[in-house]
């Protein structure tokens, strides 16, 4: 879903708007910029696994939901875990709060800023939310969709949420 929101606010005004039928049938399919999103998923997926102390991987919906779990893990990944002041002292749920999608979002420099000519830095951000893809996919898409990650990551242990928010 983001990625249709974003192509079509970045696209010329030349051409025409994307549909979102099309643009998941060109996700399904692998035809997206930088190359199919199963390859890049499965790639590191698969380096986290065998190389854990250099490659983390982390889903955005787990870390959605358990913030301070994930925190803490990626600074213990880091090397820089924290202190048992830090946690009393509230640092772990300042840093949640200062990072959150909602606060990134209202930064002056997410809201106004640019990084090129036809990209504003406010196309990175949309709802921040998971599953909200249901408000835009079909069932029949949603079951399309489910079948797709099956064949394309069924084995690997990697999943993602598709049928609940």
């Amino acid at each position: 879903m983001s990625s249709w929101c974003f192509i079509n606010k970045i696209k010329p005004p030349s051409l025409p708007i994307l549909m979102i039928e099309e643009a998941f049938d060109m996700f399904c399919n692998g035809v997206v910029g930088f190359g199919p999103f199963w390859n890049h998923m499965l790639g590191y997926w698969n380096e986290s696994r065998e190389r854990p102390n250099k490659v983390l991987f982390l889903k955005y919906e787990d870390m959605k939901e358990d913030p301070e779990f994930y925190l803490k893990k990626i600074a213990e990944f880091l090397g820089c875990p924290f202190s048992l002041e830090e946690e009393s002292g509230g640092v772990i749920e300042n840093i949640i709060d200062l990072c959150s999608f909602e606060k990134m979002k209202e930064l002056e420099v997410n809201k106004s800023g640019t990084f090129a000519r036809n990209f504003k830095n406010k196309f990175l951000f949309r709802k921040g939310e998971i599953g909200d893809f249901v408000s835009y996919l079909s069932p029949s898409m949603v079951e399309k969709l489910s079948k797709v990650m099956e064949e394309k990551l069924g084995g690997s242990g990697l999943s993602f949420r598709v049928n609940s928010q």
